[in-house]
């Protein structure tokens, strides 16, 4: 059945970045990320890559580990709104906008809007895109953090961890079949951010 698989599918990246948050190395925690990753997309009935394409899949395409990518944001309040953000389908998803992320990314000062999901179980969901969107990497923009999906790095006492070494594309990016929020005007940083995946078309 298609739930239970997306079930196993969900408590596998819960693992994943289980294993992520302990890992002393970020950039042996972006290995392992990767490797899981890789593993998933070309063998889990779930992938986000068709049938047809799972044979002679190779892994995904990332920018090389950087290490500066990954910031600790401070986390500022930010007047509650609630807004519709454009979905890949055309029909949008309710979320809250709740408070913004500060930061400090290839020496320009930065911040992500943070918005929680408006649905049972809810959750925080953090897209961006940047100067490389369209080009080097998904038009859509790419994901930092879906915690309904288990994507979450910790953080605590007001902060988080934002590690775009860990960025990745929406299901969408591989298959229209997949409906998938896309990143919202506020969410675009005007610095490319070269780490994390690349162009799904590489993939």
């Amino acid at each position: 059945m298609d739930e239970l698989e997306l079930l196993d599918w969900k408590r596998r990246v819960f693992a994943i970045y289980a294993a992520v948050r302990a890992e002393a190395s970020p950039e042996r925690a972006a290995a392992r990320w990767r490797a899981a990753r890789d593993e998933l997309f070309a063998e889990h009935p779930q992938s986000p890559l068709a049938p047809a394409r799972r044979a002679d899949f190779r892994g995904l395409p990332y920018f090389p580990f950087d290490p500066a990518a990954r910031v600790i944001a401070t986390v500022v309040p930010a007047q509650r709104r609630r807004l519709e953000v454009g979905a890949s389908t055309g029909e949008p998803m309710a979320f809250v906008r709740f408070g913004l992320a500060r930061f400090e990314l290839a020496g320009a000062a930065c911040h992500l809007e943070l918005y929680w999901l408006e649905a049972y179980g809810s959750g925080l969901f953090v897209p961006f895109a940047d100067a490389t969107s369209g080009h080097e990497t998904y038009g859509g923009g790419r994901y930092l953090l879906d915690t309904v999906k288990g994507a979450d790095l910790g953080g605590a006492e007001g902060k988080l961890v934002l590690d775009f070494n860990l960025a990745y594309n929406p299901s969408c990016a591989y298959d229209p079949r997949w409906a998938c929020p896309l990143t919202p005007p506020a969410n675009r940083l005007h610095v490319p951010v070269p780490a994390g995946e690349r162009h799904a078309e590489r993939a």
